[in-house]
């Protein structure tokens, strides 16, 4: 029941906010919106206004915000398809936007209700890298590889990312730089390179608080960009990619740790949502961005024929996609 419960919690926050973002947006450029939909599916609840349909539907795994004009062509001036280029890209990109501002309020209320992740060391594990290089508690981290570190995310991507390389580790202790030279090892149990420190929490108030939660929607921002780069260049495994399946996984376990840890994975999902809507391909949010952004630059528009047909290729690659992650999310829990 908990996993249930946490990973419908989950998906809802995270389709409502996005969906939200698109809804806004178009009302906020007077655009009819026929309808707001969270879910996908059978219809379970619906409720009409004068000229939208609000519904809820059976599959938490999407949703959509339909507009007058957005599928086929209207001559109403409050149609999608009749606003200029720059008020259809600020309702396109609206939902990956409301996505980062969830995951920076997400993150706001975990750190002002249970700490800061700082980047002092607050345990160092025998016998691992940092050990071996006397990395002390209370050691404070500075930069990698001459490059300066803003938070404990964008240190722990850094060092699984590089898996077994070599780099510079500045530290500061007691107001003396120090570098040391760090090889990160395989922890076999988590499947993670890493050199064995883990981070100082410390109780903040709401200014710092707010600060983090920036700082950490843009490390988790460029983490999940350093991911996707990752992938195309075949320097991250897709062993490490996860669909709906091990986010209803994970999203019980780690709700059963606590409701805190709950919201930072959501905010996490969240930053994660939003990048990938903004990826540059057909169906996504990012397909239609750049071809927005065409229209807007030069004054002309792609063949609305070729470009459905693209789109409908495009969703049915995603589809394919998302079926054969949903296949292995189920062997790996099965094995």
């Amino acid at each position: 029941m908990t996993t249930f419960l946490a990973s419908i919690f989950v998906f809802g926050l995270l389709i409502t906010g996005h969906e939200l973002g698109h809804f806004a947006l178009a009302k906020l450029n007077r655009v009819k919106v026929l309808e707001f939909a969270i879910g996908m599916g059978p219809r379970i609840l619906k409720f009409n206004t004068k000229e939208t349909t609000y519904s809820l539907r059976l599959f938490p795994i999407g949703g959509y915000v339909k507009m007058l004009g957005e599928e086929e062509k209207s001559s109403d001036p409050r149609a999608f398809n009749n606003q200029n280029a720059w008020r259809r890209l600020s309702i396109l990109i609206a939902g990956a936007f409301m996505n980062f501002v969830l995951a920076i309020v997400l993150f706001m209320l975990v750190y002002y209700n249970v700490g800061v992740t700082t980047l002092t060391i607050n345990e160092v594990v025998p016998n691992y890298p940092a050990y071996n290089q006397d990395i002390r508690v209370g050691d404070r981290i500075v930069a990698i590889n001459d490059n300066k570190i803003y938070s404990w995310t964008e240190f722990v991507t850094f060092v699984a990312s590089n898996k077994d390389k070599p780099f510079k580790l500045t530290i500061k202790r007691d107001n003396i730089i120090i570098d040391k030279t760090m090889t990160p090892v395989l922890n076999a149990e988590q499947n993670k390179y890493m050199i064995g420190v883990s981070t100082k929490i410390e109780k903040g108030n709401i200014a710092e608080s707010i600060k983090h939660s920036f700082i950490e929607t843009f490390a988790s921002i460029k983490q999940m960009l350093v991911i996707l780069g990752g992938l195309i260049t075949r320097k991250v495994s897709t062993e490490q990619i996860g669909g709906p399946v091990a986010i209803v996984k994970m999203s019980g376990e780690v709700a059963r740790v606590g409701i805190w840890n709950l919201l930072y994975f959501a905010g996490f999902l969240s930053i994660n949502l939003g990048v990938f809507n903004l990826i540059p391909f057909p169906a996504l949010d990012g397909g239609w961005v750049i071809l927005t952004l065409f229209e807007g630059v030069t004054g002309r528009k792609f063949d609305e024929n070729k470009i459905g047909l693209i789109n409908l290729i495009g969703f049915s690659l995603l589809m394919l996609l998302a079926v054969l992650i949903t296949y292995r999310d189920i062997l790996r829990i099965f094995s």
